[in-house]
């Protein structure tokens, strides 16, 4: 069943955060993460937003697609968001590097085409 139209929103914003994580740290090294405040803090942002987005998709979508971690990603938005002095960067930067080109692939994925008439 495809997202509906509110769905297709969270998507975007999903998808656009996950591209926003490559794109900040493509070329990085883990050390020059570490030692950038401003690096770190746009990570966090933008893995908030994952998982707000994510959190906010119909349990039934959620459902529909285990192959997305939804659980994974709303829980680290939760300890960014509420355990902001319990954040591992090494953890991070691991779900970076590691667990968001899979994610990113993913999402494109559900992404519904756009109208003719947009594109």
């Amino acid at each position: 069943m495809p997202p509906n139209n509110r769905e297709a929103g969270y998507l975007w914003d999903m998808l656009q955060a996950a591209r926003r994580l490559q794109e900040f740290t493509t070329g990085v090294s883990y050390q020059a993460y570490l030692d950038s405040v401003l690096l770190q803090s746009a990570v966090e942002r933008q893995l908030e937003i994952l998982g707000e987005a994510a959190r906010r998709m119909s349990e039934a979508f959620r459902q529909e697609h285990p192959e997305i971690p939804w659980s994974s990603i709303i829980g680290q938005r939760n300890v960014i968001a509420h355990q902001y002095d319990d954040i591992d960067l090494e953890q991070l930067w691991s779900v970076v590097t590691s667990s968001i080109p899979k994610l990113t692939a993913q999402l494109e994925a559900l992404i519904p085409p756009l109208p003719p008439e947009i594109e």
